[in-house]
């Protein structure tokens, strides 16, 4: 049965510690106690049934005709992108494409990284990574996985010693940051964690639920249970694709969800908050709370794979013109093989390439100079050593997916993006 646990908070600061006295109170609080999923029976609503077969039938049309692609892999990578800026971008992180991928290619060569909040976005995309990648049919998803995708997070973070750890305290959401008085919303206490965790973990293995379902009720007991003192959103975000992954809904290409959660953001705290309910889990304020998210969660699904699938027809098309600028192109030379790579690599440099395609560095080069002078690619680094190109069409492609993402309607020629969104920008010239 959910239900509050009375609380005291004894603050530690005095009146010389120079913070204000609504900070430095003590005060009794309320911290949620969930009930465990494997104890409930979850029963949907005809509409929300519905909603959700859409959503599957969208998810799986998205992975169907994502196969017609020449390289579907090099996509999902670009789509993955996608979802872990906008994943950070929940939290308030906020980043360019061409800052991250100039981030991205600079930390692959090497350099040191000076762009702090880019590291950030590039550690969340490296936690996603490993979560999608290492999750399959036969593998239980476990409290190692998220644990592990947590340490990734924030190993180089100033809570670098708070990676992969569940948290020891209590901590909060709203309010204060020096006490739960004023919170919104408190979740469980720490001894209540391993636990929580524990049953979480076996409902996701379960697979008496369709996967949408079960995916949407999986992230919100896990924000409910907040494990860790930071990045709470961005694993329990990781954790719908893991979910998603497992069930083999998205075998290739993953939704973009966090785009559109990101967009429908008071939307999205509200069917959040309609899970946490108080009593048992049989009572109708349980039972509309949870229809209420998951019928949500559906359609931000729907959306974000029906977005998705007019993102991969753009890159199809620039793939077409990229050819008709070329003239023609050998079949099976390392500039067709390029070509078909490009999607899922929008800064390069000619060593990355050359594995890419496994070709020489001498033939890469070549086909690289000749996508130069047709102006698919453009050199954003000068010099002999690490040369660095990019594609601006897929960056401009990129952004415009972002853009029409943050529009609640799907276009932002009649709705204006509900978020911070990059500007449509001219490509930059080349030195």
């Amino acid at each position: 049965m959910a239900r509050f646990l009375r609380r005291r908070w004894q603050t530690s600061l005095d009146i010389g510690s120079g913070i204000s006295r609504r900070d430095r109170r003590s005060c009794d609080y309320e911290a949620y106690a969930p009930d465990t999923l494997t104890s409930r029976a979850f029963t949907f609503d005809s509409g929300v049934t519905a909603d959700v077969a859409d959503a599957e039938r969208a998810i799986a049309r998205l992975n169907e005709q994502a196969l017609t692609l020449i390289d579907t892999e090099a996509l999902a990578r670009l789509l993955l992108r996608a979802e872990s800026v906008a994943s950070s971008r929940i939290e308030g992180l906020k980043v360019g494409a061409r800052r991250l991928l100039r981030a991205d290619a600079a930390q692959q060569l090497g350099e040191t990284l000076n762009d702090v909040t880019a590291a950030e976005v590039l550690a969340n995309i490296d936690a996603m990574s490993f979560a999608i990648q290492t999750i399959d049919k036969e593998e239980p998803i476990s409290t190692h996985h998220l644990l592990e995708a947590h340490r990734r997070l924030l190993c180089k973070t100033r809570l670098s010693d708070r990676a992969g750890r569940i948290r020891t305290e209590q901590n909060w959401i709203g309010g204060s940051s020096y006490n739960p008085c004023s919170a919104a919303f408190v979740p469980p206490p720490p001894e209540m964690i391993e636990e929580l965790l524990k049953d979480l973990c076996i409902f996701c293995n379960d697979d008496s639920l369709p996967t949408v379902a079960q995916a949407a009720i999986a992230h919100a007991q896990f924000e409910t249970i907040h494990p860790f003192v930071d990045g709470n959103g961005r694993v329990g975000r990781t954790l719908i694709h893991m979910i998603l992954r497992k069930r083999g809904l998205a075998p290739r290409v993953l939704p973009p969800v966090s785009l559109i959660l990101a967009t429908w953001a008071n939307d999205y705290i509200e069917g959040l908050s309609a899970t946490r309910y108080i009593g048992a889990s049989t009572s109708p304020a349980a039972h509309d709370g949870i229809n209420l998210w998951v019928g949500r969660f559906a359609s931000a699904c729907r959306r974000a794979a029906a977005d998705a699938n007019t993102f991969e027809t753009q890159v199809r098309r620039l793939q077409d013109e990229w050819r008709k600028r070329l003239g023609s192109v050998r079949s099976g030379s390392a500039v067709d093989i390029l070509l078909k790579k490009l999607p899922g690599l929008p800064l390069l440099t000619v060593q990355s390439a050359a594995n890419l395609i496994e070709r020489s560095v001498q033939s890469t080069n070549e086909a690289v100079t000749r996508l130069v002078e047709a102006r698919i690619l453009s050199q954003m680094k000068a010099g002999q050593r690490n040369r660095t190109f990019e594609t601006p069409d897929l960056i401009k492609a990129f952004t415009d997916l972002e853009r029409r993402l943050a529009s609640p309607a799907g276009d932002t020629r009649t709705s204006e993006p509900a978020r911070r969104v990059p500007y449509r920008s001219l490509p930059e010239k080349s030195p």
